[in-house]
C-alpha cells in the first residue's frame, strides 16, 4: 500500500469520526437519530440500495445520520451513475452522501529471505450515494412512501418470536437490565415497567447483542468488562449499534429517549472515539456480526412456509 493510498485511508476513519464525535459531543446518539424521523409512521428501516439490498454495518450508520440531517424520509440510497442507467438524473447542486467499501487484495512480496510470499492487504474506499429525494425521473416505486403501520401488536408479536427463536434465557424481575456472562443469561425489569412494548424490545435486543459475545456464539471477550472502563464503553458502543439494526430489521420504533446510564457512557464514549479513529468502524462491524448472528438464529422463510 502507498503512502498516499495509507494517507488516504487514515483520513476516511478521521473524518468520519470527527462527524459522529461532533453529534456526541451535542448528546445526539447518530445511530438513533433515524426514529425522530418524519418517517416513524410507516415501516422502519435500514438504508436501502438502488436494488433494495439493505446496507450494512458502518454504512447504516453514516446513512441513518446523513438522512436525518438533511430531512429525507425515504431509505432508498444510489450512485450517480446507477440513477442515470435507470433514465433519472441526480438535480444540479445536490451534495452526496459518504459511503465506505472495505475489501481486501493479495499482493506477491519478497520476504528478508529472497522468498516470494502473498500478502492479503485490506483497504478502504468511499464513493457518493445519493437519496431518491435527490433525484428526478426515477421509476414511480422508488419515490413510494411507506403506509403508516395500522397493527403494532403485530409488530410486536414478530419481535417477541425473534427472541424467542434465539432461545436465550431471558429472566425478569429488578429495576436493572444486564447481560450475566457467568451464569449466561439476561436479566430485564418486568415488561410493565417499561413505558412501551418497543422500549422493552429494545433494551432486550440491546442485551442480547451482548449476549452474543458468549464464546459458544460469536465470541467477543467481556472479560474486562467490568474492570476496565474504556472495554465497558466499547462493548457498550456495539450493544448500542446493534439494538439499533436489530430495531431496524423487525420494523420497530425503539424508546426515543437514552436509557439513563447511556448518559454516563456519553463521556465514556467521546474519549474512545477521540482516541481510536478506527473504534466507530469496529463497533459497528462487530454490532453487524452479532445482528448476523441473531438472524442466523431464525427459522428459514421456506420452513415457516411449509409449517404454515
Amino acid at each position: 500500500m502507498s503512502k498516499k493510498e495509507r494517507s488516504d485511508r487514515i483520513d476516511v476513519y478521521t473524518r468520519i469520526t470527527e462527524r459522529i464525535v461532533a453529534d456526541l459531543e451535542q448528546g445526539v446518539r447518530p445511530w438513533v437519530q433515524p426514529w425522530r424521523a418524519a418517517n416513524v409512521t410507516g415501516r422502519v428501516t435500514r438504508p436501502l440500495r438502488h436494488n433494495g439490498e439493505p446496507y450494512s454495518g458502518m454504512n447504516v450508520l453514516l446513512l441513518w445520520s446523513e438522512g436525518m440531517a438533511r430531512g429525507f424520509t425515504s431509505p432508498i440510497w444510489m450512485t450517480f451513475r446507477q440513477a442515470g442507467e435507470l433514465g433519472a438524473h441526480v438535480r444540479k447542486g445536490e451534495g452526496g452522501a459518504t459511503v465506505v467499501y472495505a475489501s481486501r487484495f493479495t499482493r506477491t512480496e519478497t520476504d528478508a529471505f529472497g522468498d516470494e510470499v502473498e500478502r492479503d492487504i485490506p483497504f478502504l474506499k468511499t464513493y457518493s450515494v445519493f437519496n431518491v429525494e435527490q433525484i428526478d425521473g426515477l421509476p414511480e416505486q422508488y419515490y413510494h412512501r411507506p403506509a403508516p403501520v395500522i397493527d403494532p401488536v403485530e409488530r410486536i408479536e414478530h419481535a417477541d418470536g425473534f427472541f424467542a427463536n434465539t432461545r436465550a434465557v431471558i429472566r425478569h424481575g429488578g429495576s436493572q437490565a444486564y447481560y450475566a456472562p457467568a451464569g449466561d443469561f439476561i436479566q430485564l425489569p418486568v415488561f410493565e415497567t417499561f413505558r412501551d412494548a418497543a422500549s422493552y424490545v429494545a433494551v432486550l435486543a440491546h442485551e442480547s447483542v451482548h449476549w452474543t459475545a458468549h464464546p459458544d456464539r460469536v465470541g467477543r471477550d467481556l472479560s474486562r468488562y467490568s474492570k476496565d472502563k474504556t472495554e465497558r464503553a466499547r462493548a457498550e458502543l456495539i450493544a448500542e449499534v446493534g439494538s439499533c439494526l436489530v430495531c431496524a430489521d423487525l420494523g420497530i420504533v425503539p424508546e426515543l429517549e437514552p436509557r439513563p446510564d447511556h448518559a454516563a457512557y456519553l463521556a465514556s464514549w467521546l474519549k474512545v472515539l477521540s482516541n481510536d479513529k478506527r473504534a466507530i468502524f469496529q463497533a459497528a462491524a462487530h454490532a453487524q456480526r452479532a445482528v448476523a448472528y441473531l438472524h442466523g438464529l431464525q427459522p428459514a422463510i421456506t420452513e415457516e412456509r411449509e409449517a404454515a
